[in-house]
């Protein structure tokens, strides 16, 4: 994950405020802080719920961690960030929105972009009947030798 440690500057602030106007969410102070930590320096980014809360934290933002995660559910629903399921019990959500894989690092629990262009999916299983595919996730799970 990249770092969060250095101080929201103004500019970071305002990266924020566009990316909420730009679907429409209201800019409450929690959700100002949250979107300058996550787009703030104009990079992607991979962040556990809890591992924004504890950035939040550290900037010395007073917010809660179910605000976090409703927040973030927020930014979900309006597509400023896409959910990636890693197993049943951790989600990342990923700055970055167009369809692209990931590589998951079992040792460090990082999610990381893959490179999209080396990925060929040849076939979908037909969907069931009255439903459609809304999206391929690929998580490539790896482990260092």
């Amino acid at each position: 994950m990249k770092d969060f440690t250095a101080p929201l500057c103004d500019a970071a602030v305002d990266r924020g405020t566009k990316w909420l106007g730009r679907a429409g969410l209201r800019p409450t102070r929690q959700r100002l802080a949250l979107a300058a930590l996550l787009v703030g320096d104009g990079l992607d980014r991979h962040v556990t719920a809890e591992g924004l809360y504890a950035a939040a934290q550290a900037q010395g933002e007073t917010v809660s961690l179910a605000t976090v995660y409703n927040t973030l559910r927020a930014f979900c629903e309006c597509g400023l960030v896409q959910e990636v399921t890693v197993d049943g019990n951790r989600s990342y959500f990923d700055t970055r929105t167009d369809d692209h894989p990931h590589f998951y690092w079992e040792d460090t629990a990082e999610l990381t972009d893959a490179p999209a262009e080396e990925l060929e999916i040849a076939r979908l299983p037909e969907a069931p009947a009255g439903a459609e595919v809304a999206r391929v996730d690929v998580v490539i799970r790896l482990r260092r030798r």
